[in-house]
This record gives structure tokens, C-alpha cells and sequence, in this order.
């Protein structure tokens, strides 16, 4: 019967009936990728003539580019480079032409994602550098350039500035002894300054000697094109709107797209007075062993490789390991100290991301018998009304050491907000619901947490408190954490060009929460509902280990 119900069931209860198995673990993601992969392999898709895809009565690029993301996003990004080659190269084979914010601009705007998204899968499947990929890469950096003459020619806008600078990126990774030429568009300044008006209103921390907002602009939204994607224009123009609102202060990470690029380049054409003062916060992530052996020439090569891609310094390099079993992350650490003080014109400050506090303290120790200080500033966890296990041992850690948290997650991907309340739980595997990837996992945490019958309870709670305070919802949340000592900062998910909710965000900083708003809180998310997420999910980052 298995057989019938597949042939019978509608696509969008299959593709949900997917969703929901592939969420069962590892194992049966694999099962899914390799069958895709081998489907692909066997039968690759063909390759339509120029006039085809972009032309005549029905083109057909949608369903090309379709084709192509399924191999890059089943791990076949190598083969997925002929694929985004031969449809850049029908641009200027078709003469197509495109006007602004129209549908075939923005569909182009999605193929630079794409390409983006490609590349740095070749990056992270730790590539080697043979004839083929070096042919494939050349052959997709001429079709970018080219596409780019095309369109000066024509007047067009060129919609693929952020895939030529990752497409560089990755051939100097991998065959640094024949680059030439790194792709620089002429840049023009940003004449953009913090408003002193909203300044004035901003609160601040100290991460070491450097001060900053106690809002960070989080981009892990550009580790994939599932929360959208945007022009490098549009990216720059959100990029200068949080530079005016004073949020100053930007975490990315080495896996997160394109990110340090794209932030890299938007630094370098700000006006040097704005440039000296906004913070780069960026990570070196280690998920699998490191088979060198761990030198001071090797962590340093880290620390620069972040540098390149960020055009100048690391204020801050947050540091994530894979395996508390394997020590060699002690080393590591005292090392990136040691790096701050003799390299300051590279790195500033050192921090942590997604350590438990028993390790904390065990770096902290570590660093200061082999350093002579804690030489780390931060550790960034998930903090929200909803997760509160750092409230458990790590705010202790954090006080006893003088660290700050840097917290991700206190918006629950939107779900502590207005627009849910009222409304019945979401299907997290059904396309009619379009929720991103943050929200399938915050919608796991809030289960985890309680049912979502109480859920809507904390929501109608908030709603009072920010009727109350003639604020949002998402700002009595906030505005909760960081009233916490440990908490330095908040980063909140900034998708570059999509969206931006930067100007309703800043009312956090004119919000005090009193002790009847605080107790109303409190009696919701603390007592057995914190015991309960510590004991089923242990402390804080256990869930990426």
C-alpha cells in the first residue's frame, strides 16, 4: 500500500511527509541526499539552449535553476558548476534584458545567491585543488565577468557583484599560485554617520577595551537562501541604515554564506571616521578534527584567513569546537590570546560561542595559568524567555570571570511576537506555512519548553506588558534578557535587503521593565519549566555537540 499512497498523495503533502522524515536524524537525511545524488548522477539534467531559458513564450529558467540547486544542495557543488556557468554565459547569448525590481532582475538576484550558496559548499566539503576545479572555477569566472560587460554595455544592472567576489575568494583558497586579479568594482564612499538623535538613546558594554551596542546585527540568515536574497546594493543600503541607527557592531560567521565578504567590502567604502569605529565580530568554527598539528603558524593562518575576507581587523573572533573529548582547543585559545597582544592590528578580542559553562570555566582556568588572564570576553548561547538554561550555571561562570554573553535565539525566529498570538500551532513541515529554518527549530525549543497553549499564556503576558509600555512584544522580550547581568548583547537576525526592523528594535532601549513585570514573567518561564529544558536538553550549546 506504501505504493499507492506515494503515487496518490499531492506534492505538498509529500514534500512535508519529507520534511518530517529527513528531521528524524542524520541517518535518514543521509538515506534522502545519497538517493538524490544518485538520481542526478544517473540522470543529469540537460542543458537548454540560451533562447530556451530566457526567451520566446515560456522560458524555462525557473525549472532550470531548480535542477541546479538540487545538486548543490545534495552535495554536488562541484557538478553544480557547469549548470550556473552555461546559464550566466545565455545572458549575453540571449540579449536578455531586465528592468528594475522586475521579476527577471529579482530571479537573477537568486541566481547570485545561488552561486554564493554553491561556492561555499565547495569550501566547506574541504575541496582538493585539481585540473577540473580549477577549470570549472575559471570557466565560471570569466562567465561573471563577461555577464558584467554585457550588462555595462546594455545598461543593465548587474545583478552578480557578490558571486564574483566569492567565486575569487574560493580560486585564491585553492590555487593561490595562479590568481591574478581579485575582482574590485570601483567603490564609492558611503556618506553615512550614526544618527546623534538616535544614539543618544542607544545603551553600550565594554567587549575588552572596545565599546558596543548592546544590539549586534546577527547575519547567519545569509548561510542560506531559504530567508531570502539580496542584491549587493540592497545589501549596502541595509548595511548603511544600521550604520545610522548607531548599530554599529555585526556578527557573521566563516560558514555563514558569503557574510564576511559581503561586510569586508561594505566597511571598505565607508568614510574612514565611521569605518575606525564599527565592530566586525566573526568565528573560526572547527566541526571535524584537525589533522595538522596545532602551531602558532597554524592559528595565526586562521586569524588571517578571517582578516583577508573581512578586508581589516577582527574586533572580535568568536571560537567554536566541535568535541569537549579532543583538548586541543586549550591550545588553540591560548594561542588566539597570545595572538591579540602581539597581532592586535589583526584580532582584538577573543570569545567563545556555544560553550557549556563547564568548559568555560575549564578555558578560562586553562588560559590563566598558561597566559596569566582569561583572555576571553564573551561566549555567545541561546537566551530567550523560553531558553533560560544560561540562567542555570553559566551566569555565575560568566560573573565569577568577567565575561559577557552574546545572545542569539531571544526572539525565538519571530514566535515572541504579536504575530502569533492568537494563532493555532504551526505545521513546521507544510509549505503553506513558509516558516524559515530558524523557526522549525525554535518552534522544537518552544515543545521542548512547554505546549503551545502556554505558549500563547507567555504571549498574552507580554502583550499586556507592552501595551503597557506602548512598545512590542519582541521589545518586553528583549528588553527581559538584557536587563540580565551576564548579557552584554543581543544579536538580532538581519536579513540584509528582505527586511529590516531595525527603527522598531531600538524601542528596547527605551523600555524598563518594573518588578511586577518581571514577577508576571518570571512565574511563566522560570521554576520547573527551566529545570525541566536543563535536564532534557542540558546546558547551554549541548544541543550542537
Amino acid at each position: 500500500m506504501d505504493d499507492v499512497l506515494i503515487s496518490e498523495l499531492p506534492p505538498t503533502i509529500l514534500r512535508s511527509t519529507l520534511r518530517a522524515l529527513v528531521s528524524q536524524g542524520s541517518a535518514m537525511q543521509r538515506v534522502f541526499v545519497e538517493h538524490v545524488r544518485r538520481r542526478l548522477t544517473e540522470s543529469p539534467p540537460q542543458l537548454p539552449s540560451a533562447t530556451e531559458l530566457f526567451l520566446g513564450q515560456s522560458p524555462c529558467y525557473a525549472e532550470f535553476l531548480a535542477m541546479t540547486r538540487c545538486m548543490f544542495s545534495s552535495k554536488m557543488a562541484q557538478e553544480s558548476l557547469p549548470y550556473l556557468t552555461h546559464l550566466l554565459v545565455s545572458i549575453p547569448e540571449s540579449a536578455v534584458k531586465w528592468e528594475s525590481n522586475d521579476p527577471l532582475e529579482l530571479i537573477l538576484e537568486g541566481v547570485c545567491g545561488d552561486i554564493v550558496q554553491a561556492v561555499q559548499a565547495l569550501k566547506e566539503s574541504r575541496l582538493r585543488p585539481t585540473d577540473e576545479l580549477k577549470f570549472r572555477l575559471q570557466e565560471l569566472r570569466t562567465a561573471l565577468r563577461d555577464c558584467e560587460t554585457y550588462c555595462t554595455s546594455q545598461n543593465l544592472s548587474y545583478p552578480f557583484t557578490r558571486a564574483r567576489f566569492q567565486v575569487d575568494d574560493v580560486y585564491s583558497l585553492t590555487f593561490p599560485e595562479s590568481f591574478r586579479g581579485r575582482y574590485s568594482p570601483l567603490p564609492s564612499k558611503f556618506v553615512v554617520q550614526p544618527d546623534p538623535a538616535v544614539v543618544q538613546n542607544l545603551e553600550y558594554f565594554y567587549l575588552g577595551n572596545i565599546k558596543v551596542p548592546r544590539l549586534f546585527n546577527g547575519l547567519w540568515q545569509m548561510s542560506s537562501p531559504a530567508w531570502g536574497s539580496a542584491s549587493s546594493l540592497k545589501q549596502e543600503l541595509a548595511l548603511t541604515q544600521l550604520v545610522r541607527n548607531g548599530l554599529i557592531a555585526t556578527d557573521m560567521a566563516d560558514h555563514y554564506g558569503d557574510a564576511e565578504l559581503v561586510y569586508g567590502g561594505f566597511r571598505q567604502c565607508l568614510l574612514p571616521e565611521v569605518a575606525e569605529n564599527v565592530v566586525a565580530a566573526t568565528k573560526w568554527c572547527v566541526f571535524h578534527p584537525i589533522e595538522v598539528p596545532i602551531t602558532h603558524e597554524f592559528v595565526l593562518a586562521a586569524v588571517q584567513e578571517r582578516v583577508r575576507r573581512l578586508s581589516g581587523r577582527v574586533e572580535l573572533l568568536q571560537f567554536h569546537w566541535y568535541d569537549y573529548t579532543a583538548k586541543d582547543y586549550l591550545r588553540i585559545l591560548a594561542e588566539l590570546v597570545k595572538i591579540t597582544k602581539s597581532h592586535p592590528h589583526l584580532v582584538l578580542t577573543i570569545g567563545l560561542c556555544n560553550f557549556d559553562s563547564e568548559h568555560t570555566e575549564e578555558v578560562c582556568q586553562y588560559l590563566l595559568k598558561e597566559t596569566g588572564e582569561v583572555g576571553i570576553v564573551s561566549n555567545q548561547v541561546q537566551y530567550s524567555l523560553i531558553d533560560t538554561r544560561p540562567m542555570v550555571k553559566m551566569s555565575s561562570v560568566c560573573q565569577k570571570y568577567g565575561i559577557k554573553l552574546l545572545t542569539y535565539g531571544s526572539f525565538c525566529g519571530g514566535f515572541l511576537s504579536d504575530s502569533w498570538l492568537g494563532r493555532n500551532a504551526p505545521d513546521i513541515y507544510s509549505e503553506s506555512e513558509r516558516l524559515t529554518p530558524s523557526q522549525r527549530k525554535y518552534f522544537d525549543m518552544i515543545l521542548n519548553w512547554g505546549t503551545w497553549t502556554e505558549f500563547q499564556g507567555l504571549l498574552l503576558t507580554l502583550k499586556s506588558i507592552a501595551d503597557k509600555h506602548q512598545v512590542g512584544p519582541s521589545n518586553v522580550a528583549i528588553r527581559w534578557v538584557l536587563d540580565h547581568p551576564e548579557v552584554g548583547s543581543v544579536i538580532v537576525g538581519t536579513r540584509l535587503g528582505v527586511s529590516n526592523n531595525s527603527d522598531s528594535n531600538l524601542n528596547v532601549f527605551s523600555l524598563r521593565l518594573d518588578d511586577v513585570d518581571n514577577r508576571q514573567l518570571e512565574n511563566i518561564v522560570l521554576g520547573s519549566r527551566q529545570k525541566n529544558l536543563f535536564e532534557t536538553l542540558g546546558d547551554c550549546g549541548h544541543e550542537y555537540k
